[in-house]
């Protein structure tokens, strides 16, 4: 078996788009939310996610919300503006650099040296601020993490991971970008490299040391095909040590992925065997 990133990237996407259409607007009605807000990031996730929100809830029922720092760049918010424009939704554009200096001289321990707790306060912060438009408007929180990213764990607990719904959760990186041009999203925002933006320079592919199309494949082979990290490798022709390091990325961050353990104590453990069906009469 030979494993490709052609392969990988030759699915049905008009399925995928009627899928996700019709999974956002059922999840959203049982809810009883009239819509959904997204963080616009100026990126190819949030600008899909948005995209197939719209489709599913028409534009008057969904908000953008545009949150720059200091490590944004203009081209990224000038993109989010242009996306909210092209899609004819209301957005608005919060500064969150005051909301993260206000926390960190809160912080009788911060430290300016670690970068990553000081970038992850920004994510964290973003999502207090989706989740007040979500209150002030009975709306729900659009998460924008692709299955890429989810596997590996590369999103801030209880901030970019802190959502309602995940729409493009299933679809790997290089499939969303497709699906983006399917859509009509511009394609220098479908096509741009992703970064979390959360310090000046940051990119993804330079931060894991693998691009995601190697990330796409070996993990297709792993997941997916439940294949061992040596028969990835054969199947991939990716070198031992790529294969190695995205497989521990998914076993380091599979807490990432489960909500809180509990310990089981009374006859019905919540979340181990109870769970109230989302639809109550369902």
């Amino acid at each position: 078996m030979s494993l490709t990133m052609d392969k990988l990237l030759n699915v049905d996407y008009d399925y995928i788009i009627n899928r996700i259409i019709g999974f956002i607007s059922s999840y959203v009605r049982d809810a009883g939310a009239s819509g959904a807000v997204i963080g616009l990031s100026g990126g190819v996730d949030s600008s899909v996610t948005a995209a197939l929100s719209v489709k599913a809830l028409g534009a008057n029922n969904v908000i953008g919300v545009i949150m720059p720092s200091m490590a944004t760049p203009k081209l990224d918010v000038d993109d989010a503006r242009r996306l909210a424009q092209m899609l004819g939704i209301k957005y608005y554009e919060v500064p969150v650099d005051g909301i993260r200096d206000a926390i960190t001289k809160a912080i009788p321990v911060f430290s300016p040296s670690d970068r990553l707790a000081n970038g992850n306060i920004l994510p964290r912060a973003r999502m207090t601020i989706l989740y007040y438009f979500a209150n002030r408007f009975n709306m729900m929180v659009m998460g924008t993490g692709d299955k890429s990213e989810i596997l590996i764990g590369y999103f801030t607990k209880y901030g970019d991971g802190g959502v309602d719904l995940l729409p493009i959760g299933d679809v790997y990186k290089g499939q969303v970008r497709r699906l983006g041009i399917a859509l009509g999203v511009p394609q220098d925002i479908a096509m741009k490299p992703s970064s979390p933006r959360l310090w000046e320079g940051q990119t993804a592919e330079g931060e894991l040391g693998v691009s995601y199309d190697d990330v796409d494949v070996i993990l297709h082979a792993l997941v997916d095909l439940r294949m061992t990290p040596e028969e990835a490798v054969k199947a991939t022709g990716k070198p031992e040590s790529a294969v190695m390091a995205v497989w521990k990325r998914v076993i380091n961050s599979e807490h990432k992925r489960r909500m809180p353990p509990i310990p089981r104590i009374g006859l019905r453990t919540v979340g181990l065997d109870w769970r109230m069906p989302l639809n109550k009469e369902g």
